[in-house]
């Protein structure tokens, strides 16, 4: 079978066998906004048309792909859920003899009653189920919008979103932030930078909010408090320790991490810096997610 992973700016797709081995994983730079709205068959061919030559039939995807710009809308599910409400949620695409189910994406209301949603993520998180055992777990998905999943016996009771590495993306490309941070040359020390990441850390638990802080980034580097080459791993610590700060995660609990295996370490990092214990998980439950919802079972690791 072929899943596929296909979020905004990217493309991930696995070959997996009948006990879900990944025999084959490939990336494309052809995330939803880089595909006109009719390109998505061609799109995904150019990735696994030869696996599709081969045989393979069976294709589950998730992600922005089951999004309004994406191939098919598929609805969302409300929260609380389990994995059989969202594979009922599925939705089937076809073109030229070949079809496709599409996973839906979550939606919730936080405690003001404002909706938060997601796509994608929840195939991380079933695929990670296994893992994570029974009891209950605050999941913490890092990327371009973070997300914090509250887990409660296998159900996925609640979430919320932080649109933490847009901002920082923002700040440094196209804010007055940006004119005095330069990337750091081959021989700069990797220590001090990350020291630099871990004060913009422990500044997020002092008082003054983030817009102040924000600023701050500036004001230190005119007084040169602040060195050029560490003003945006300042900056990252700044923001990624707002983010868990306002999550505010029970300091007894382990908390996973699924992404990305850089990002993932740099919240870990600033986890252990705020007193908390994470738990690097791997970056490919995605792919087991897709398998438990294709066959209705685990893979194998």
């Amino acid at each position: 079978m072929i899943a596929v992973d296909w979020g905004t700016s990217s493309l991930r797709a696995y070959r997996l066998d009948e006990q879900g081995a990944c025999s084959d994983k490939r990336d494309a730079a052809l995330g939803i906004m880089q595909v006109k709205e009719t390109s998505f068959p061609a799109a995904l061919e150019s990735v696994v048309g030869d696996w599709l030559a081969a045989g393979e039939v069976q294709i589950i995807m998730s992600g922005m792909i089951g999004s309004r710009q994406g191939w098919l809308e598929v609805p969302y599910v409300q929260c609380p859920v389990t994995e059989r409400e969202i594979s009922e949620g599925r939705r089937e695409v076809t073109w030229d003899g070949h079809r496709a189910i599409i996973v839906p994406g979550l939606a919730c209301r936080g405690p003001s009653g404002v909706v938060d949603v997601m796509r994608g993520e929840e195939t991380q998180i079933l695929g990670a189920m296994s893992a994570l055992g029974d009891g209950e777990h605050l999941v913490c998905l890092p990327g371009t919008h973070s997300k914090w999943v509250a887990i409660r016996h296998r159900r996925l009771v609640s979430f919320s979103t932080h649109m933490t590495g847009e901002l920082f993306a923002l700040l440094k490309q196209h804010s007055i932030l940006g004119r005095l941070m330069t990337d750091p040359s081959p021989d700069t020390n990797a220590a001090a930078l990350d020291e630099y990441f871990d004060k913009g850390v422990v500044r997020a638990r002092e008082p003054g909010g983030l817009l102040h802080h924000i600023f701050g980034v500036r004001a230190e580097g005119l007084f040169s408090k602040l060195p050029p080459e560490a003003a945006s791993h300042y900056l990252s610590g700044l923001l990624i320790g707002h983010e868990i700060v306002s999550v505010q995660p029970n300091p007894r609990m382990i908390i996973p991490l699924l992404g990305a295996a850089a990002l993932a370490a740099r919240y870990a990092r600033a986890l252990t810096d705020l007193g908390y214990r994470p738990r690097v998980m791997d970056e490919d439950c995605a792919m087991r997610g897709l398998y438990r919802l294709c066959t209705g079972k685990g893979t194998r690791i």
